[in-house]
């Protein structure tokens, strides 16, 4: 669903100014009463102005996923109303990328008008922003007794969410044509087209493993990550030359995204019996099959072998921990687990395939794959995804500044990360199709910029 016109209230704070720092954001429909979206983020260290302006940002891109086409931007900002208005230049080095970045927004929606506010009237706003900055201050703990060595578990500590609170709720566009498709959505698991898999299927992927390319390779898999280059090269460059600040804070071409970024690893867990008959698999926990941990196999060695990763953080679910618990042996790293990274709930359609599901709930079924505010029946729908999955997003961003994190999970969990990277509504979620045991890599910068480097990597089950 769309909606043509919208309201964007936003505000940032910072406590100490610089401080520690957080912003919120809220679309409202045109009534001014249904709440579309909100956003909140912590930001480290920043200025008011800087979080202000990233409130602006993180406003204006959830309008435009929504669909949106005018907006009426609310702020009690009179600096950002006025430079955005035009009528004040920007002047202050750290505000001309940021003010860059919002005009371009602005320049993809067909009117955006600006009124300041007083800070009453943006009291939802305020709220998020608040608990923005309280967030920062639990991941300072925890980031503190860490470097002390106090391990603490993420999933008892980084993952929770203020009670209630909605982070990136999203009613997107429904995508009409993508029920042509059978496993475009969080799809039954799906299988990897390995010399060693008998399965087949019809959707048979662009980039996908050695089925297709002859003979499958030695079991051990030798040698097949020994000639890639590490996973950007001015990582390696960057490291042996601290000095190298260039290298340190590039950033992705054009995007004007400045400084060193989290880097996630996002690597599918491998094969199980539900992928083999292209079952729905979510909740459920299947083990890995001799296939699966062969997968697992691989991709821990080709990780290992390019070494530089801080953390390995799983889903609690079987099939994910059993696929990190291999990467981080071979990388002598320890696996943590993350609530916010679990699998979609499908509810009744769990175990079901992708017929047996719409012959039990056709109208239901043919409604959840065009919308992600729709939850399989006692499920979970791709907006609640979403909430949690921006949660770890955000933790992880705090917790791991200009770091190589591998992230293993599941199938939804990973393209609503490459939804978040690429700024771009719940479509995605429709169209992109992931193996088992694939690698894709998002990027996330501390300015709020983000990229995407690679999706659906597969060339190391060769």
């Amino acid at each position: 669903m769309s909606y043509e016109h919208v309201i964007v209230e936003a505000d940032g704070g910072s406590r100490g100014n610089p401080g520690p720092a957080g912003y919120g954001a809220v679309v409202f429909a045109a009534d001014h009463v249904a709440v579309l979206a909100e956003r909140r983020e912590s930001l480290g260290i920043a200025t008011n102005n800087v979080a202000e302006y990233r409130g602006l940002i993180a406003g204006l891109e959830a309008a435009a996923e929504l669909g949106a086409r005018t907006v009426d931007v609310r702020m009690d900002s009179k600096l950002v109303v006025e430079q955005m208005s035009g009528r004040w230049k920007v002047k202050h080095a750290a505000m001309i990328p940021l003010a860059d970045r919002a005009r371009r927004l602005v320049a993809g929606f067909d009117r955006v008008g600006f009124t300041w506010i007083p800070r009453a009237q943006n009291s939802h706003a305020d709220r998020l922003a608040n608990e923005a900055m309280d967030d920062a201050t639990l991941v300072d703990e925890v980031r503190a007794a860490r470097e002390a060595g106090h391990e603490t578990p993420l999933r008892d500590t980084v993952g929770r969410a203020p009670a209630g609170t909605s982070v990136g709720t999203v009613h997107g566009e429904s995508e009409a044509d993508a029920a042509a498709s059978s496993a475009a959505v969080a799809e039954p698991d799906a299988p990897v087209y390995h010399a060693a898999a008998a399965e087949t299927s019809h959707d048979r992927p662009a980039l996908q493993a050695s089925g297709d390319r002859g003979p499958a390779a030695e079991p051990s898999a030798h040698g097949a990550e020994q000639n890639g280059p590490s996973w950007i090269d001015e990582v390696r460059e960057a490291r042996v030359d601290p000095a190298n600040t260039e290298a340190a804070s590039s950033s992705p071409g054009w995007t004007g995204a400045i400084g060193r970024p989290t880097r996630l690893l996002l690597l599918r867990h491998g094969q199980t019996e539900l992928s083999v008959q292209r079952r729905y698999s979510g909740r459920g926990n299947p083990p890995l099959t001799a296939l699966g941990r062969e997968q697992a196999a691989r991709a821990a060695k080709m990780i290992a072998a390019k070494g530089d990763i801080a953390a390995v953080l799983s889903s609690p679910l079987g099939r994910a921990r059993e696929t990190a618990e291999a990467a981080g042996a071979a990388l002598n790293v320890p696996v943590r687990t993350h609530d916010g990274l679990i699998e979609t709930d499908f509810g009744a359609w769990e175990g079901l395939t992708f017929l047996e599901a719409a012959q039990r709930d056709p109208e239901l079924h043919a409604r959840w794959l065009g919308d992600p505010s729709v939850a399989a029946p006692g499920g979970e729908s791709f907006d609640e995804v979403r909430e949690r999955v921006e949660a770890v997003r955000r933790d992880l961003v705090a917790l791991y500044p200009g770091r190589n994190v591998l992230v293993v999970s599941h199938v939804t969990p990973i393209k609503t990360l490459l939804q978040l990277a690429l700024g771009v509504g719940p479509s995605l979620l429709y169209r992109l199709h992931l193996d088992l045991a694939s690698l894709s890599i998002a990027e996330f910068y501390p300015d709020g910029g983000s990229s995407v480097r690679l999706v659906n990597d597969t060339s190391y089950l060769s």
